[in-house]
């Protein structure tokens, strides 16, 4: 009999500032508890960058815009995608020394173990983060 997986935990918050700490909450108290200590802090702050980025990127500012959240343990790795109806693609950029922002990516290709972008299949964008982690999930 195949081991049967989890299921992928799944959120939807509205395009707006405040679902930032709730999404970062949401999916670090998802964590085994075994694995809060050792990912927590790298999870949390790719869903911050994560889904700030889908807010100020990829939301059109409608009231009905939503970000989706997905995490999932697999080969691993607790993979975390944050998706927007943007249809940009992100990518990494080199700020100089005086800005103020732009970095959020530069944060996320240092701390995942992978990244991509991914179009989605109707409308808009994912960006798919991998942290890798060893027993206790």
């Amino acid at each position: 009999m195949p081991e049967i997986p989890l299921v992928p935990l799944h959120w939807h918050l509205p395009a707006h500032p405040k679902s930032v700490r709730r999404a970062r909450h949401a999916v670090t108290e998802s964590l085994p508890s075994a694995l809060r200590p050792n990912l927590g802090d790298d999870l949390g702050l790719l869903t911050s960058e994560l889904v700030t980025n889908a807010i100020r990127h990829g939301a059109d500012g409608r009231d009905d815009d939503l970000i989706e959240l997905v995490l999932w343990p697999a080969d691993g790795h607790y993979w975390l995608a944050v998706s927007d109806p943007g249809m940009g693609k992100p990518a990494l950029a080199h700020p100089g020394a005086d800005a103020e922002n732009g970095r959020g990516l530069l944060l996320v290709d240092h701390i995942a173990t992978a990244w991509t972008v991914r179009p989605r299949p109707t409308r808009g964008t994912s960006v798919v983060a991998g942290l890798a982690y060893r027993g206790g999930g």
